[in-house]
């Protein structure tokens, strides 16, 4: 949440990029659901709809929230994109928000970075508590692999958030599961 709130804060009133391009991976949990109609905006919105459900929070008290979360989608020109289709992109002017790195490999993540162009930002967000792939742990991650080996490179930076704030129950189970 604090990084789309930043990510619009830096679209739409400062004009710092053009857009905001949301994406993550796409792994299901549970048994195929089949293949999705649609576009591949109209494809991603139920594995992005984490932005969604946290660009209500940020405007539930606003009179006509439907219309309020259109037109910010709209005026922030946030598009959902798929991790699956970043090979070949050159992505320029643009804040792009990873969410939930943890459960991407670092070769996943390397094709990413390297299609940020001049003038884009990447904001890559993870809790390693929360890695659900049978392939990856904390150590494997993709998310460690590269708060390592961007800990020195100037313009990087880390934050480490404390806590689940989602609720007791999601604490709980972070910690117990």
């Amino acid at each position: 949440m604090l990084a789309l709130a930043t990510a619009l804060e830096q679209v739409i009133e400062r004009g710092l990029y053009d857009k905001i391009i949301v994406t993550r991976s796409t792994p299901e949990i549970a048994e195929s659901i089949g293949f999705l109609p649609g576009t591949e905006e109209e494809k991603m919105a139920p594995w992005l709809a984490a932005i969604t459900d946290s660009l209500e929070v940020l405007h539930k008290q606003d009179e006509n929230m439907s219309g309020s979360l259109n037109y910010i989608m709209d005026k922030a020109n946030i598009q959902f994109k798929s991790v699956n289709f970043m090979r070949g992109r050159s992505i320029q002017n643009s804040l792009v928000l990873l969410d939930e790195c943890q459960n991407l490999t670092a070769s996943q993540l390397k094709t990413i970075i390297t299609r940020c162009g001049e003038g884009t930002k990447l904001v890559c967000s993870g809790n390693l508590a929360q890695i659900d792939s049978n392939y990856l742990t904390a150590v494997t991650s993709g998310l460690t692999y590269i708060v390592e080996r961007f800990k020195d490179f100037p313009g990087s930076s880390t934050i480490n958030l404390n806590g689940v704030v989602r609720s007791r129950l999601a604490s709980f189970a972070e910690e117990n599961l």
